[in-house]
């Protein structure tokens, strides 16, 4: 790659901040908009008459997507300039904000998704790459402090801003907020950045992008489609997940060919890689699923407004806004394996209290565990990279933070598909009404989908000759359907305990070191969608 030129002066100059200013506004948007559409699941749900594992595709097939487009954009930059491709991410990211408005089904609100994804996964790593090349490397703590402006409120003012347009507006404004701001994010773009260099680059591993990403959705395909069907025997459930699988190992085993693949996976010999790149899978699996959930709880048991929902999350948020600066500081000077396990105790102790979920557990409980578990991520997610990065040579981080960063995608896509698939199993198993259909598709309505249905929309106990206890046991029923599936976060992130028992406890010398100013490398941070 071309470098651009660096002052030596270590303070932020007016160029480099609005260099800093187009990619935080890039920021801005991609991690707002993960966290905006976490408290419109249940609006989604009776907007398209679909059930959880189904909408929770909005979110399983974004982050596939972000998956997708990770490792292509380093190939990309180099290729086509990291100003013209960045340009192209706002582009695709506005213009799939905008179809996402449009959409009349769960399947097309899917589609657009993807293609949201498929921009907004680009933006952090291209960001950081532009970043790097107009400060240099010795001016990147600084930076990070900048991007992490829109990385520590995001989870705290997303909830809130998509609760209130959902109330007062409608849930098309999620989405259509974005298009002001991708506008005015490419005419910053087109004014700020420096003019492109690009020059030909390694080549890129095309056939393993095609058996990654389609194995990876058509398996999540299948287990998704495993509440409706009822049965794994079903075409519907086995097939996909067939393929999928099939796709997916075929891709495991070719990926030690090229001499350039989509994940070096030889990576896996430096052992503390392995460690991390365990410990922070099966932590994001449970964290990321589960968190879809949390607004669901409030919304559909509690009968709260979205915007209130969003209220109730942001303890989350500022918890970890408290602790992630912290951990940034405490990973270069004390080793991982003496703090993670402290955290992840706090995620633990607070994920317990949601296993004992009922239809009126105090919300100062509720939100307490929730600034716990906040508290606990923001001095697990950074430390945890940074051991995975740090013992690599400067060689192959580029590699390593591409590994990691899609691990993290498919934990996520993981999480999002299992937890919803196992919260719906439970609610499809409360009891049918006799006499009660849906008025829109004839089906037999159960006592939990009733109650749910009456927490968000009062008027139908009036309009439905059921007595009022039914209603109290349907609600009872999916409440206690959300704490069995919290249940089975809770295991999971017990069982992170297992590889991150492993993760050094001594400090080891890094090998990311500058050659000629002795200065530790930066490693490009993960965003958590």
């Amino acid at each position: 790659m071309t470098q651009q030129p660096v002052a030596t002066s270590n303070k932020l100059d007016a160029a480099v901040l609005k260099v800093a200013g187009v990619v935080v506004l890039g920021a801005i948007m991609s991690i707002l908009d993960v966290t905006v559409v976490s408290v419109a699941i249940p609006t989604f749900q009776s907007e398209f008459d679909a059930s959880y594992a189904r909408v929770a595709w909005t979110m399983t097939g974004y982050t596939l997507a972000l998956a997708t487009v990770i490792p292509l954009s380093g190939w990309a930059a180099d290729r086509f300039g990291t100003k013209r491709l960045y340009m192209v991410a706002l582009a695709l990211f506005t213009i799939g904000s905008g179809l996402c408005a449009t959409a009349d089904s769960i399947g097309e609100l899917i589609a657009w998704r993807v293609v949201q994804g498929l921009g907004g996964g680009m933006l952090m790593p291209l960001g950081m790459t532009i970043m790097t090349r107009a400060a240099g490397p010795h001016r990147i703590g600084r930076l990070m402090a900048v991007l992490g402006i829109p990385m520590l409120l995001g989870p705290i003012g997303g909830p809130i801003l998509g609760g209130w347009l959902i109330d007062t507006a409608s849930w098309h404004w999620i989405f259509l907020i974005n298009l002001p701001i991708g506008v005015v994010a490419l005419i910053y773009a087109q004014l700020a950045l420096p003019k492109d260099a690009p020059e030909p680059s390694e080549s890129f591993d095309f056939l393993g992008m095609l058996m990654l990403s389609p194995g990876l959705a058509l398996f999540l395909y299948g287990v998704s489609s495993l509440p409706e069907a009822g049965t794994v025997t079903d075409t519907e459930v086995w097939l996909p997940m067939l393929v999928g699988a099939v796709l997916v190992v075929s891709f495991v085993l070719y990926s030690f060919r090229p001499r350039h693949p989509l994940l070096d996976l030889r990576l896996f010999r430096n052992r503390n890689l392995t460690l991390a790149a365990v410990t922070l899978f099966v932590f994001i699996i449970a964290f990321m699923g589960a968190g879809l959930l949390f607004p669901s709880y409030f919304l559909q048991i509690r009968g709260e407004s979205t915007l209130t929902a969003g209220l109730l999350m942001a303890p989350q948020g500022i918890g970890a806004m408290l602790t992630m600066p912290i951990a940034g500081m405490l990973a270069d000077r004390v080793p991982v394996g003496r703090t993670v396990p402290f955290a992840l105790v706090l995620i633990a102790a607070g994920f317990f209290t949601f296993t004992q979920l009922g239809t009126d557990t105090p919300y100062l409980l509720l939100c307490g565990s929730l600034f716990v578990m906040g508290l606990g991520m923001g001095g697990t997610m950074m430390p945890i990279m940074t051991s995975a990065l740090k013992t690599l040579s400067a060689a192959e981080v580029a590699r390593g933070s591409t590994l990691v960063n899609i691990l993290q995608q498919i934990g996520g896509s993981v999480g999002a598909a299992v937890m919803s698939v196992i919260l719906t199993s439970e609610l499809n198993g409360s009891r049918v009404i006799p006499g009660v259909t849906d008025p829109s598709t004839g089906a037999p309505v159960t006592e939990a989908q009733l109650a749910i249905g009456v927490q968000q929309q009062p008027e139908l106990a009036q309009q439905l000759p059921v007595p009022p206890s039914l209603i109290e046991r349907g609600l009872d029923f999916a409440a206690n359907s959300f704490a069995t599936t919290f249940w089975v976060a809770f295991a999971l992130v017990l069982l992170t305990f297992v590889p991150a028992a492993f993760l050094p406890r001594r400090r080891e010398p890094s090998h990311l070191l500058d050659g000629e100013a002795g200065e530790e490398q930066p490693c490009t941070p993960v965003a958590v969608h």
